[in-house]
């Protein structure tokens, strides 16, 4: 058996494989990634300060009817006499933060597992490819919303459902970036020098995939944000009285010539999804210097 030649640095256990990356921007992303960061950071900001900011109590029905936006009230009021611009703020602190915990337990969860496939393979990639193509076989939103509507209309269902149907994609990423490295020198170096398998995981691979994944994740957040909004404009999410975006439109449409019910939660999903893919455009190119190449160049940091 012919073992591998190596270098006095790989063999080193004492090396850091965890390193700060290389980020080059493209002319086009860094702009729209920086608009994007900043829109982003204003809702995040806006969704922790909620109760500090709101000039109304969300749930208070003590304003007139159905009044346009301007007289009296920034963004006008609801069927019932809530203030829209409040329930707007307020759903900022629903939907924001479980459409951030949807992404980090999708990552984490489908990560591992593709992880686990990817290194050991055998019979162990086959059970968790072969579930991972189960979830993957039906359409994502038909999925999520048969699961919601199986365990009963709320908040906590519709995250569930959505986490269901969101970890393969990471599965099957981190899956096919294992294959790619745990040949490579410096991982078969790493086990000869008697490294574990879970120190193996964490040392040499992890770091060398960790970008594509933090992509995927940031794009991803506009899809959260849309997935559970879209599970309460069915009624499979948020039930009354919670400030939802997604219920929010969902009411506007019983009241279409009131064109400021749905017209800012609408605007409210809209701007948080494409500040979230600007920056996952931006990340994606800043850590993919083939896509730099194709578009001339960019800043290097």
């Amino acid at each position: 058996m012919t073992l591998p030649t190596v270098t006095t640095d790989e063999v080193d256990p004492t090396r850091l494989r965890w390193r700060r990356p290389r980020l080059r921007f493209g002319r086009w992303s860094a702009p729209l990634g920086i608009a994007g960061a900043a829109v982003a950071l204003i809702w995040v900001l806006v969704a922790i300060f909620a109760p500090l900011i709101e000039p109304h109590d969300p749930l208070a029905q003590n304003l007139p009817i159905l009044q346009a936006p301007g007289q009296g009230t920034f963004m006008g009021t609801d069927e019932l006499g809530r203030d829209v611009f409040s329930r707007v703020l307020s759903g900022a602190s629903v939907t924001i933060p479980l459409s951030l915990l949807l992404v980090v337990m999708s990552v984490l969860i489908g990560a591992v597992l593709g992880a686990i496939a990817g290194f050991f393979g055998r019979w162990v990639d086959e059970l968790i490819m072969r579930i991972t193509d189960l979830v993957m076989a039906f359409p994502t939103v038909i999925l999520a919303m048969v699961i919601a509507a199986a365990l009963g209309a709320s908040l906590f269902n519709a995250v569930l459902a959505a986490l269901i149907v969101s970890w393969p994609s990471y599965a099957r990423l981190t899956r096919g970036l294992v294959l790619g490295l745990r040949q490579s020198n410096y991982v078969v170096s790493g086990q000869l020098l008697g490294f574990s398998a879970l120190k193996s995981l964490w040392r040499d691979i992890a770091p060398n995939i960790l970008g594509p994944i933090l992509v995927l994740a940031s794009l991803d957040i506009g899809t959260a944000i849309l997935l559970l909004s879209g599970l309460s404009f069915l009624g499979l999410g948020a039930k009354p009285p919670t400030a939802e975006w997604g219920s929010m439109v969902s009411d506007a449409v019983q009241n279409f010539d009131s064109w400021w019910l749905g017209l800012f939660p609408g605007l409210a999903i809209l701007t948080v999804v494409v500040a979230f893919n600007f920056i996952g455009d931006a990340l994606r190119d800043a850590l993919d210097p083939k896509s730099n190449t194709l578009r001339g160049g960019g800043l290097t940091l």
